[in-house]
């Protein structure tokens, strides 16, 4: 850059102007290159330029670019595809629609589609896979469809992981914790209590602005010694095998014509389980595998009960009291009791079963929750 404005402050002045382009090396083409550039643009021309084309022979008119901004204008909501077939309709030739997204986006006529962030209840999925029967089971409800006099038909389906043996396809009225928790102490009274339920971060399985994404229903499930597993936002391989399941349930099941549906849940369930073999089990059938739970459900119990810890009970409206102060846990523990766990002066850790919730610090009257990103468990608990 020196050399160069040294070059065109002697050029200005010299009167053998190809010796001085030989003196620095360079052409005399690229030598009035250089003077005509600090004649037009001063020193502030010594630097490269843009190579980029200035226009193109196929470039829109003004006059396109007008009539797709005017367009745009009138139909707000409208986007490029639309457009261009409004515009194919008054004026040929037509430009091409990615051409209409770039004079939409260069005017500032497109908001950029802010995506959504998923939620993250509770503990993130283990990874692990169930090697036994009732290791884990898997739970959701399948998407709702229309079934006779335009009834709304959403079932619910809960499965063992290992076996692929499919314990529940039941037509519910509704997704209340009520409603699922009836099915699941029919279901623990059949079959057992599993290790574990694996879930999505829907309801009422979890609620997303509970601690450690703790439900009714889910907090029921801690209650009765059932770990927790919940699958990662947007990831459905977390929970592939229940996904397949219910490919299956609509490829055969959606648009026949059930007189009784829950009938003809019935049906489909026992085929799958004691008729249809399954490649991953050696063409086995799920029912030559599955055998009910040794954990035999005794009803729910009356609270739990902690060792070397303090008791508080959570009433009605989420709270604990302690030294005096009144701290907020969760609604979905109402009516059961957490144990606080001294680790320093003015602070406990709470736990509720094996889960540890947060910790409480008298100091400033607060409760910190636990991450979600994983729930921590005491084993003597």
């Amino acid at each position: 850059m020196n050399q160069r404005k040294e070059f065109v402050l002697r050029a200005v002045e010299t009167n053998n102007f190809r010796q001085l382009c030989q003196e620095y090396g360079i052409s005399a083409k690229t030598g009035y290159k250089w003077r005509q550039r600090f004649v037009e643009y001063g020193v502030n021309g010594m630097g490269e330029l843009s190579r980029r084309p200035q226009s193109h022979a196929k470039e829109l008119s003004e006059s396109v670019v007008c009539e797709i901004v005017r367009l745009r204008q009138a139909h707000p909501s409208w986007g490029a595809r639309k457009l261009r077939k409004v515009y194919e309709r008054r004026h040929q030739p037509v430009p091409s629609e990615s051409s209409f997204k770039r004079v939409l986006e260069r005017a500032g006529l497109v908001q950029k589609r802010r995506l959504r962030a998923r939620s993250q209840s509770g503990r993130l999925f283990s990874g692990r896979r169930a090697s036994a029967a009732n290791q884990v089971w898997t739970v959701d409800f399948k998407g709702w469809w229309r079934v006779a006099q335009g009834r709304r038909c959403e079932p619910l389906t809960v499965r063992d992981e290992y076996t692929r043996y499919v314990l529940e396809l039941r037509a519910v009225a509704d997704a209340r914790a009520e409603t699922v928790r009836c099915c699941f102490e029919r279901l623990f009274e059949r079959h057992g209590l599993p290790a574990a339920i694996r879930s999505d971060n829907g309801v009422p399985f979890a609620c997303v602005r509970g601690v450690l994404g703790l439900s009714k229903l889910s907090a029921w499930w801690v209650a009765l010694g059932i770990d927790l597993e919940r699958g990662r936002p947007g990831c459905p391989q977390d929970n592939g095998g229940h996904e397949r399941l219910h490919l299956d349930i609509e490829l055969e099941l959606r648009g026949r014509d059930l007189v009784e549906l829950q009938a003809g849940f019935d049906e489909w369930r026992h085929t799958f389980n004691h008729e249809r073999p399954h490649e991953a089990l050696a063409m086995r059938c799920p029912a030559e595998l599955y055998q009910a739970s040794q954990r035999k459900f005794e009803g729910t119990p009356a609270d739990l009960e902690y060792e070397r810890m303090e008791v508080r009970r959570v009433n009605r409206v989420g709270l604990i009291g302690y030294g005096g102060q009144q701290f907020f846990i969760s609604t979905a523990l109402t009516g059961w009791s957490v144990g606080l766990e001294q680790c320093t002066d003015g602070k406990h850790n709470v736990y509720f079963g094996r889960l540890l919730l947060g910790q409480l610090d008298q100091t400033t009257a607060s409760f910190k929750r636990s991450s979600t990103a994983g729930a921590q468990e005491k084993e003597s608990a």
